[in-house]
């Protein structure tokens, strides 16, 4: 006959909460020593399992998002970013802006941390216990011209619609062709007012055409993506160059005079 400790342990197992059947023994001394009410003892084992299911949770959601694992707020610097956009920083970390499937499109000139600050907000949102994706625009349109080809594009719009959020950067760094261009919109249709998309681009609007090589489709993309957006406009310095810029003030200009 199976004691109480073997029953407790293979029911835990059955509803498979593993972190309850490895801590509950060391909560029961502590209940006994305190003392604990039952539902205190309870209420502490539930906490725990949950706090480690939530982490799990996390951990999973961020391999998954294939995010940048340095791209986070804490290595980026803040006052950097133009007040503007500095405003809406407390709005996007929140997550609130999923709930309104509401988009953030981020423009600016190469190096100017456009794909680092999305990246540190999707890193936010997961540890919130959300869905997020990275995905550079070339990658994604070759997936969804495969999926095209195998006639599988709506089994993989699906699956992108399963994330809070869609993180594709640099769309417009390379012209694509205007079937790379048909995929892509299609995917930015079905997303639209049905989850958020946090795009980068160094081409503004106006320059669009360019992306989608018609003016009536890039015009509907613009109309899509905008209707319920928060456009960040980073029209600063490249950090490379200014990283560049004060390495190179700091090397001396030559050898002293005299010196062999």
């Amino acid at each position: 006959m199976m004691t109480i400790d073997e029953q407790i342990v293979d029911y835990l197992k059955q509803l498979h909460m593993p972190t309850m059947r490895g801590c509950y023994e060391q909560i029961a001394d502590q209940a006994r020593k305190e003392p604990l009410s039952y539902e205190q003892y309870l209420l502490e084992l539930l906490k725990l399992e949950c706090e480690a299911r939530r982490q799990n949770r996390i951990a999973r959601n961020l391999r998954a998002s294939k995010l940048p694992p340095s791209k986070t707020l804490d290595n980026f610097d803040k006052k950097r970013l133009p007040a503007k956009v500095a405003s809406h920083l407390n709005v996007l970390t929140d997550g609130s802006f999923l709930n309104r499937c509401e988009n953030v499109l981020a423009f600016g000139n190469p190096g100017s941390g456009k794909t680092h600050l999305l990246c540190a907000v999707g890193h936010e949102l997961i540890e919130q216990g959300k869905r997020v994706l990275f995905i550079c625009c070339s990658q994604l349109v070759q997936d969804l011209l495969i999926a095209k080809r195998d006639l599988a594009m709506s089994k993989v719009l699906k699956k992108l619609s399963r994330y809070d959020a869609v993180i594709i950067d640099d769309i417009g760094y390379v012209q694509h062709s205007r079937q790379e261009m048909e995929v892509l919109f299609t995917f930015l249709a079905d997303r639209y007012e049905r989850g958020s998309l946090m795009i980068t681009s160094n081409l503004p609007f106006s320059k669009w055409e360019q992306i989608f090589k018609d003016p009536m489709t890039a015009a509907a993309a613009i109309d899509r993506l905008v209707h319920h957006s928060v456009i960040l406009e980073l029209n600063i310095e490249s950090y490379r160059m200014k990283v560049a810029k004060k390495n190179k003030s700091k090397k001396p200009d030559g050898p002293p005079k005299g010196s062999k």
